[in-house]
């Protein structure tokens, strides 16, 4: 069992010393999408300038690509397996601390909009204040009542999660379809076309709130404040989600921290979603311990190191009876191994169970363009069907 003793805070450091914290989630966010990771089909001018005040990390990956145990593995700093939490839909044993927890013991204020956890009824992860409404507007303005009426001397470690890119996406998109570049592994139909454009929209809309947040969280709290932007796994179309391809798991983050953290900088430091919690508790001033499967890299952060990482795992273990498709795998900053144990079992997900207007209805056009275009058979084929390795 992992207790709160594990963490250690020098009585000689004052609290005001400590940085705030803020953390802002995406939710089914590919990092190619990003005109800054080369996307070219929309620019996220929010995402870029706190590029330009910290530093990008070019390959960030989470421990899992379904929500549930992505985050679990944020919020615990152990791997699916270990905090308990493998399927989607499921939450860390009772026991396994928590992040909040850890941050409450170091002296901070620790509170969370939106959606951080996943699941409006997920347990408790001790927050001292947990908002759990999604959407961005209820965001924006829960957010900004908090920081305009906060009266708090301990500094604040505030969590910020959002919905967007998630499905369902909206009927509405400023971006054409025909105009947008489509990734090489996506099937060119008018319905994937049109999906991609309102997935789009929902990246540019969380790019404009990220803007918004910056300015409330330098105006409300301290220069000496840690920004961290990155997203739970990639987005749900073929390929990506639910899937351990880098289209699925490779994700977005950007810190910032001014005074410790070079501005404009990139690092090909490899790094893990379980490393973050020991990697706060670092900043924070408290002791990581090496029962965790994540490990800091503040040395990455500071300038001190360039490397972190020499492999990276990651799991999927299913969604019920919508994903029934374990997988497992394993790279090295050359190499990539993926280990699908019922190579037998057809590969189905949301993206072709769930044709709904707001999301999948393209993989119907899909099937229709795989009984007469060779190609389109093989990447349909690719979809359901995956090798042992």
């Amino acid at each position: 069992m992992l207790t709160i003793a594990w963490v250690s805070q020098s009585v000689a450091e004052p609290p005001q010393d400590k940085p705030d914290i803020v953390v802002y989630l995406a939710d089914d966010l590919s990092a190619a999408d990003l005109s800054l990771y080369g996307g070219t089909n929309i620019e996220t001018p929010a995402i870029s300038q706190l590029a330009d005040d910290g530093m990008t990390f070019n390959r960030a990956f989470v421990a899992s690509p379904s929500c549930a145990p992505s985050r679990a593995a944020l919020l615990t700093g152990l791997m699916p397996a270990r905090n308990g939490a493998e399927q989607n839909h499921s939450y860390p044993r009772k026991d396994v601390l928590r992040l909040p927890q850890v941050l409450n013991e170091l002296g901070y204020q620790t509170v969370a909009f939106g959606k951080v956890a996943h699941s409006r009824s997920a347990p408790d992860y001790h927050f001292h204040t947990f908002d759990r409404k999604q959407n961005i507007p209820d965001v924006r303005k829960n957010v900004k009542a908090f920081l305009e009426t906060r009266n708090d001397p301990r500094p604040l470690a505030l969590f910020v999660g959002v919905s967007n890119p998630h499905v369902p996406w909206p009927s509405e998109s400023t971006i054409d379809p025909e105009a947008m570049s489509l990734p090489s592994q996506l099937l060119d139909t008018p319905r994937t076309r049109v999906q991609r454009s309102r997935y789009l929209q929902e990246v540019k809309d969380l790019d404009a709130y990220l803007g918004e947040l910056r300015g409330l969280t330098t105006h409300h709290l301290s220069a000496n404040t840690v920004f961290v932007f990155s997203s739970d796994h990639g987005a749900q179309f073929p390929f990506g989600k639910w899937t351990l391809y880098d289209e699925g798991i490779q994700v977005p983050l950007i810190v910032s921290w001014p005074g410790m953290i070079t501005k404009d900088s990139r690092t090909d430091a490899m790094v893990s979603w379980v490393d973050l919690l020991p990697t706060l508790i670092d900043i924070a001033g408290g002791t990581v311990p090496e029962s965790l499967d994540g490990r800091s890299f503040a040395k990455v952060l500071r300038g001190t190191a360039n490397l972190h990482r020499d492999r990276i795992f990651t799991t999927h273990s299913g969604d019920k009876k919508m994903n029934v498709y374990l997988s497992r795998s394993i790279r090295s900053g050359r190499y990539k191994l993926i280990y699908n144990p019922h190579p037998e079992f057809a590969f189905t997900t949301h993206i072709d169970l769930l044709l709904r207007e707001t999301s999948g209805d393209y993989f119907k056009e899909w099937i229709e363009k795989a009984k007469t275009d060779e190609h389109a058979a093989k990447v349909v084929a690719s979809h359901h069907g995956r090798p042992e390795y």
